[in-house]
Parts: C-alpha cells; sequence; structure tokens
C-alpha cells in the first residue's frame, strides 16, 4: 500500500516468501539491497546479497557491521533520512556501485565453508601447540 501510495510501483518489488532456489537470481537482479535490520543474530541475507554482486547498505547495529565490513554501508536504522541519502549515494553513482559490488564479492568470499573451516583449523592447531608447548 505505501509503495502504490508514493507512486513507486514498477520501482520497488515486493515479492514476499520467495523460495531458496530463487533467492540468487532476487539478489543479482537487485540494483541494491536495503537491510535495516534492529536486531540480527548473523546477517545471512545481506551476505547472500553480497555473494550475488549486488550493492548493500545495513543497518549499523547488531552483528551487521561485522558481517559486511568495509564493503557496504551502514547507517542509522532509526534514521530514515540517513538510509534515503545512502540509498541514493548508491544509486545515483555507477562507479560506487561497481566498487560495492567488486568489495562485495571479495567480502563474501571470505565466508565460504573453506576459509571458515581453514581459520577453525588454525585455531584448533593454535590451541593444541599452546598446551603442548606448556
Amino acid at each position: 500500500a505505501t509503495i502504490e501510495r508514493l507512486g513507486l510501483h514498477g520501482r520497488i518489488i515486493s515479492p514476499g516468501f520467495v523460495p531458496q532456489d530463487e533467492l540468487a537470481l532476487w539478489y543479482s537482479a537487485a540494483d541494491l539491497f536495503v537491510y535495516p535490520a534492529l536486531y540480527e543474530g548473523f546477517g545471512l541475507p545481506p551476505l547472500e546479497a553480497m555473494a550475488c554482486g549486488t550493492p548493500v547498505i545495513v543497518s549499523s547495529t547488531s552483528s551487521l557491521p561485522e558481517v559486511v565490513g568495509d564493503a557496504g554501508l551502514m547507517v542509522d536504522p532509526h534514521d530514515p533520512a540517513a538510509l534515503a541519502e545512502a540509498m541514493a549515494s548508491v544509486l545515483d553513482d555507477a562507479s560506487r556501485a561497481a566498487e560495492m559490488r567488486a568489495a562485495g564479492l571479495a567480502r563474501a568470499a571470505g565466508f565460504s565453508w573453506q576459509a571458515t573451516a581453514s581459520a577453525t583449523a588454525t585455531l584448533y592447531h593454535k590451541i593444541l601447540g599452546d598446551c603442548t608447548s606448556k
């Protein structure tokens, strides 16, 4: 109703539930992924969007800054003007959007199963090494 009232039909798509096997298609088709969550345990949706090459704007709260890092923009989720300004700054600047796409792809690659397993194994080896050297 708000999208219609503001005359944004056709510019903003709100698909409702999207099946898992269609998520990458939706992320890839988006010009921008905006996630102004107030509470978030990990932040998988922004990470998925970055992995699909979509620029990301998230809340500056919870786990989201740690997940997104320098690859996306962070805004106060209680400040609609700041959110609108951040969105315009990406949508109106193709080179900035391209930089964010590249940074997001690189950031998301660091969260692969291989990278996670390698970091965990390295930590275990360090712990075991510290234990045996005492």
